[in-house]
């Protein structure tokens, strides 16, 4: 797939906005840093630009690539694109071969967890390490109630007016989302809401919905596949959407993992805490060997924990 266009540099951060053509659409990326490749990966509502502070963090080490999936953000809205985990992992190995990556250390948040999941069983090949924080799984159960609303008739009325409803409310539901909201950074919700208001993204969303659980079965069958690749998990210890009980479950699947649990944090660490969240993918990644294609040794072990809520 070739590079579609290469913007100018955005302001003081020092990234490069780019648009790459991944199967048909364009699909925009977040560029910076210097070094062994590092893919960023969002959540099922972020983009790109809610790594933040977490990205610059990351970039002294790191050549930084954070896309928007194709449907959200900046990238291309798709009408009856497929959103299964294994056709989005595919998209991110064109995004791959348009940048001429061969191989990342790989970075995902809640359902971009979920995809990192699959995109390493799938192309363990083009996987150095991965960090999965707080990633959708089939052992958390704690969001099934809201995913049964939205797929609901009055649930989807509701979503598709989420974009309009008055700010406060807004607030309050990012806020639950952060371990303290109080924390809530000034433009995140704006972020959010902005990507929401361009026609198609609300539908985007609930077509991830629709399918949850045919992906879950989908990422409970390949999880055997990852079990090499070096791992490391960090959740908050007050995120209310992934449980962390489930993350223990994960890292049983890995020969080579570590648990990461950040005090007080919620399911958006990257945006509360980027300090601590950056400085943890950091250490990890500068205990892999990241010139060699299998990092093994120098890896992380799993950390039990049997206080885990």
């Amino acid at each position: 797939m070739s590079l579609a266009n290469w913007m100018t540099a955005l302001g003081e951060a020092g990234e490069t906005e780019e648009f790459a053509r991944v199967g048909g659409a364009r699909m925009r990326c977040l560029t910076t840093g210097n070094g062994p490749s590092l893919l960023l990966l969002h959540g099922l509502l972020g983009t790109a630009d809610a790594w933040g502070a977490v990205t610059q963090r990351l970039a002294g080490s790191s050549t930084v690539y954070a896309p928007d999936a194709v449907g959200i953000g900046g990238s291309d809205r798709v009408p009856n694109l497929d959103v299964s985990l294994v056709a989005t992992a595919g998209r991110l190995i064109e995004l791959m071969d348009a940048k001429g990556i061969a191989q990342a250390d790989i970075v995902g948040t809640s359902h971009g967890g979920s995809v990192a999941l699959m995109f390493a069983a799938l192309h363990p090949e083009r996987v150095r390490g991965l960090v999965l924080h707080a990633p959708a799984n089939p052992f958390s159960d704690v969001a099934d109630p809201l995913i049964r609303f939205y797929r609901t008739a009055l649930g989807r009325w509701f979503a598709g007016r989420v974009p309009t409803v008055p700010a406060g409310v807004q607030s309050l539901a990012l806020g639950r989302l952060y371990g303290d909201a109080s924390r809530v950074r000034n433009g995140s919700l704006e972020r959010y809401i902005a990507s929401l208001r361009v026609p198609g993204t609300v539908s985007y969303v609930l077509s991830i919905l629709d399918r949850w659980e045919l992906d879950m079965a989908a990422l409970e069958a390949a999880l055997p596949s990852v079990r090499r690749v070096p791992a490391l998990l960090l959740w908050g210890d007050r995120d209310r959407a992934v449980s962390l009980r489930s993350g223990e479950r994960l890292a049983e699947y890995f020969d080579n993992a570590a648990l990461v649990v950040i005090p007080g944090a919620g399911h958006l660490p990257h945006e509360e805490v980027p300090v601590a969240f950056a400085g943890a993918i950091n250490g990890f990644l500068g205990g892999l060997n990241r010139g060699k294609p299998h990092p093994t040794a120098r890896g992380p072990r799993i950390v039990p924990r049997n206080d885990a809520a």
